[in-house]
């Protein structure tokens, strides 16, 4: 008994260090610029989470890290954000969670599928897919829910060529990129935990 208790209570420590690790680099990522986008490293200890822990936890730490951005989008932090949030505050509320949930969920569904086949292609599956779901709903929700103000922000342009080349382009690849370099320490890390 003692044993699942202390199990229980080491994977809550892991889980509040993992969201304080995510709010801690959501809010640095505020003021790590490159050019025009914030630098984001959130991403990491969510699939840490997701790979470690599971699904719901996966969700928990994608959610965390979607109120995060949420707080930012009220408060002005994130400008963008803020100008969705004044255009509709339910909408804006429900896509910055959902991205981040889904993202979480989604990594730790692909990472348990092909973590049997192989350990180390489910990792990096996970690490790939987070911020190809997190940035997919976020465009996706943009395109469906807030299409005035996005045809607005793409000032004449085709709105499909403004989402893939503005919103998607430099800060996706630099997510993705993060992710991919960082997939392997994910596995290091993953390793000694279970060790």
């Amino acid at each position: 008994m003692a044993t699942n208790t202390q199990a229980k209570t080491m994977k809550m420590v892991q889980m509040a260090l993992l969201a304080a690790i995510v709010v801690v680099l959501q809010l640095l990522s505020y003021s790590i610029k490159l050019g025009t986008f914030n630098l984001t490293l959130v991403l990491i200890p969510v699939v840490l989470g997701a790979v470690l822990f599971g699904p719901k936890e996966g969700a928990f730490l994608g959610g965390v890290f979607g109120v995060v951005v949420l707080i930012a989008c009220i408060s002005g932090m994130d400008a963008g954000g803020n100008i969705l949030w004044n255009v509709n505050p339910f909408l804006t509320a429900v896509v910055c969670i959902l991205k981040g949930a889904a993202g979480g969920l989604v990594s730790a569904l692909v990472y348990r599928a092909l973590s049997k086949t192989n350990d180390f292609v489910g990792t990096m599956a996970a690490a790939i897919v987070c911020p190809v779901v997190n940035t997919g709903l976020f465009c996706l929700c943009l395109f469906l829910f807030f299409r005035d103000t996005l045809t607005a922000w793409a000032g004449g342009n085709d709105l499909v060529t403004y989402i893939f080349v503005s919103l998607i382009g430099v800060n996706f690849l630099i997510e993705l990129g993060v992710n991919v370099v960082f997939g392997p320490a994910i596995k290091t890390i993953l390793k000694a935990i279970k060790k």
